[in-house]
């Protein structure tokens, strides 16, 4: 699939989804209509400044412009993955799927430090963990419930309040899917022959 039809696909439909016209689409982004046109042809090709000013008029981050909805097969072998992350830790993003709601997998690594306790600040309302322990032992779920897990072993927990990620052993390796209900929409109610702002004009 060529990626400027990816990109064609995602802006029309975040652009519907809102209820916006390619020319308020364009005054929000400040790009003229022929080139939002094209891109939703499939026939411009937009640069990185483009995609950001494009995610910032519809209220997400340019990356869901480039990330696949539906299901396709999705194949990442070994070698093709990236590692990325801090001293202590670090992550290698499987997928991420954008539908009703948002789906994030990937393999976390996990290093033992000084500090007893290695706390994660909430996330955003309804978010929840899935954690698979692949290796190692580790501490994880809320603050005041958490949980010791070793290889083999399975949590599911609320995300959405201040939470536990502490490795026990030297090193340790998690599988975990982090999954959103719902991606935040706008969707203003449009009559006919009017527009709200930010609705879909109609003559």
């Amino acid at each position: 699939m060529r990626e400027n039809e990816l990109i064609a696909r995602n802006v029309r439909r975040f652009r519907l989804e809102r209820a916006i016209s390619l020319g308020e689409l364009a005054r929000r982004s400040g790009l003229s209509k022929q080139t939002l046109s094209k891109i939703e042809q499939g026939v411009g090709n937009p640069t990185v400044e483009t995609l950001s000013l494009l995610g910032a008029a519809l209220d997400l981050p340019a990356r869901r412009l480039l990330t696949e909805w539906g299901t396709p097969v999705y194949v990442q072998r070994h070698d093709e993955g990236e590692w990325a992350g801090a001293d202590h830790w670090t992550e290698r993003i499987l997928d991420e799927t954008y539908g009703s709601g948002f789906v994030r997998t990937l393999l976390l690594r996990l290093e033992r430090t000084g500090a007893p306790r290695g706390t994660v600040e909430p996330h955003a309302p309804g978010t929840l963990h899935h954690v698979y322990v692949i290796t190692g032992k580790v501490r994880t779920g809320p603050v005041n419930e958490p949980v010791e897990l070793a290889a083999g072993d399975f949590v599911r927990f609320p995300g959405d309040v201040p939470h536990e990620m502490t490795c026990l052993t030297e090193r340790a390796t998690l599988h975990m899917v982090t999954t959103l209900p719902q991606v935040r929409r706008i969707g203003p109610v449009v009559t006919r022959g009017t527009a709200s702002e930010g609705g879909e004009e109609r003559d």
